[in-house]
């Protein structure tokens, strides 16, 4: 299950008062219909499509009605993939312990951190994914491979360049940049 399932399948409104009634103790669709102001046939249906996608266990019992329960193993299972999807989007995680993905996603920073400490592991995965060593780079392309990564972030692409020379990562001489 993906969070755009998630979504989906509480896109619904009944659905989503199905769920609420469920996870304040309805145990059947009877009690989901009272709890959440639908009728038996809604909850029924909504509980249906609840529990097909994993959201919802248990009613099983001959008439479908008793020993509904709210997996949450579910959303459990769901933030650990999104946690692992999220640090193989971002690469590797900062040294200071704040991820990177906090900084970083789908190539662009959308946050840099104002510690040294914690700015180093962003920077460091700018410049791995945009200059190659010992190659040289005229300021336009300089400037134009990190507004890449600024775009719809609140940094600045001088402000990253700047960075990128005060910690060595880039060095600048007449207008001409490279990674040594």
């Amino acid at each position: 299950m993906t969070s755009g399932d998630l979504a989906g399948l509480f896109a619904e409104p009944q659905r989503l008062r199905a769920f609420a009634a469920l996870v304040l103790g309805a145990g059947s669709v009877p009690e989901v219909a009272a709890s959440a102001g639908l009728s038996v046939r809604e909850a029924a249906v909504a509980v249906r499509r609840l529990r097909d996608g994993g959201l919802v266990a248990g009613g099983d019992g001959g008439d479908g009605n008793g020993g509904l329960r709210v997996e949450a193993g579910r959303f459990r299972e769901l933030a650990r993939a999104r946690s692992a999807e999220r640090s193989r989007e971002s690469g590797e995680a900062e040294a200071a312990g704040e991820p990177l993905h906090r900084s970083v996603r789908g190539g662009r920073i959308v946050r840099l951190p104002a510690r040294k400490g914690r700015r180093l592991p962003v920077l460091e995965h700018v410049v791995e994914r945009s200059f190659e060593t010992g190659r040289v780079y005229g300021e336009r392309e300089v400037d134009d491979r990190l507004r890449t990564w600024c775009e719809g972030g609140g940094t600045d692409h001088v402000t990253v360049r700047r960075y990128l020379i005060d910690e060595c990562l880039l060095r600048r001489e007449d207008g001409r940049y490279w990674r040594p």
